[in-house]
């Protein structure tokens, strides 16, 4: 019903009223520490405030939900249909995405009003509207909701984390109050082999799923080597002393150039402050070498793999290896409260295909066999983007829970390093 899969326990009105209230009391709570100051400020163009985070997932839910399906429904605020759509041709003129830190107002407090009003009017919707003919196309449109702000969840950390890293002292989003993780020996990854042959990928159907997840189908992979676990700062340290940002034979032709008319020399939030640093939600700290690195391009992560003589893995790959076995417990991703990658537990067995970094793919951003977008608003969720795009796979530690799932396909340009990505190696 929405252009993907939904949850069919939504129909019971009880759960998807607990579903919602949920998503939303959890976005309240990422958004407790972030002052009015900060939550104001836009530092690049990709980075949205963290009040326009706020809005917008609101105006989601009153215009896909409240608005068609609500016959005496009065807009909150005239001006908020404007300012606070993202991308949505069908639904008219917005405010430029380069100027969303110009809004001043509303201000916070109002946008809060703004939120709370409406899940006020929803839930009471909710309550009375299960015996329609289209209920199933309201809870599917409510599950569409619920997982859309739980990607601006993740996007909310990963924004306020450069806007806090243009500030000079670095300070913390929050203070670290998680458990610390298992000590590791920081061994170096080995080599699992998979098995190639004519297989299936895509969503299966079962619970919810983006519309770019599916439809199911059949792919031919040859047999091919992926890395135990992800590569860790020890060894991308490595790359650069030995020269691997002034070598372009590592590059690729576009990578290259933008690394030189960007200054490229190290990761995005690494700097020298004595020893090596990195900048993390919890403040700066000391570089650790047995942790995932983070915030790379996907320039700078097939640079890396040329010089370590392996490739990118392909989505499929990533995707066959996560249905293969069981993923470790826990998964470091939101619900484990750590926001930062952490080293990978001791053992042979393939590890961290969830959470901790977004994995790169060699696999450009494109519908699968018999894709076809919904019409309307709704149907430009994912289709309009599959051009200049870059499949990502297995979440991160700043990713909601369900979310990492293998047939999951985030995508970014091939210059992004705002977001927690990094990469796993591949060989044939």
């Amino acid at each position: 019903m929405n252009g993907g899969y939904f949850d069919r326990n939504l129909l019971d009105p009880e759960i998807a009223a607990a579903r919602f209230l949920e998503v939303r009391t959890r976005t309240a709570r990422l958004a407790e520490p972030i002052s009015a100051e900060d939550a104001q400020i836009q530092t690049m163009p990709d980075v949205s405030p963290t009040k326009w985070h706020l809005a917008h997932t609101t105006w989601f839910f009153e215009t896909f939900i409240l608005k068609p399906f609500v016959s005496d429904h009065r807009p909150y605020d005239e001006r908020f249909h404007y300012l606070f759509n993202s991308y949505y041709e069908a639904e008219g003129q917005r405010h430029p995405r380069p100027q969303r830190g110009a809004i001043t107002r509303p201000n916070l407090d109002e946008v809060k009003a703004y939120r709370a009003h409406t899940e006020r009017v929803v839930l009471k919707f909710l309550e009375t509207a299960a015996d329609r003919n289209d209920w199933s196309e309201i809870t599917a449109l409510v599950d569409l909701g619920c997982h859309h702000e739980e990607q601006h969840q993740e996007l909310l950390l990963t924004d306020i984390k450069h806007v806090l890293a243009q500030n000079p002292d670095w300070p913390a989003y929050k203070k670290d109050e998680t458990e610390p993780p298992a000590s590791s020996t920081g061994r170096a990854a080995g080599w699992k082999e998979f098995s190639g042959g004519l297989m299936e990928i895509g969503h299966d159907g079962d619970g919810f799923a983006f519309d770019c997840e599916g439809p199911r189908h059949k792919v031919y992979l040859e047999d091919f080597r992926l890395a135990t676990q992800l590569v860790t700062n020890g060894e991308y340290l490595e790359f650069i002393e030995d020269g691997g940002y002034e070598r372009p034979e590592f590059w690729l032709t576009d990578g290259w150039a933008m690394c030189g008319a960007e200054d490229w020399s190290q990761p995005l939030y690494w700097r020298r402050n004595g020893g090596r640093t990195e900048f993390t939600l919890h403040g700066e700290r000391p570089l650790d070498p047995s942790t995932p690195v983070s915030h790379l391009s996907l320039f700078e992560a097939d640079a890396f793999a040329a010089w370590a003589g392996a490739r990118l893995p392909r989505e499929e790959e990533l995707e066959l290896a996560a249905l293969s076995g069981d993923p470790e417990s826990p998964i470091n991703d939101l619900e484990s409260g750590a926001l930062h990658p952490r080293s990978a537990p001791d053992g042979t067995a393939i590890k961290q295909l969830y959470g901790d970094v977004w994995e790169w793919t060699q696999s450009a951003y494109s519908p699968y066999p018999r894709f076809k977008a919904r019409p309307g608003a709704v149907g430009e969720y994912n289709g309009k983007f599959m051009c200049n795009q870059y499949v990502l796979k297995g979440g991160s530690c700043m990713t909601p829970r369900g979310h990492c799932r293998a047939s999951y396909r985030n995508f970014f340009p091939p210059h992004s390093r705002w977001q927690c990505v990094g990469l796993r190696l591949a060989r044939d």
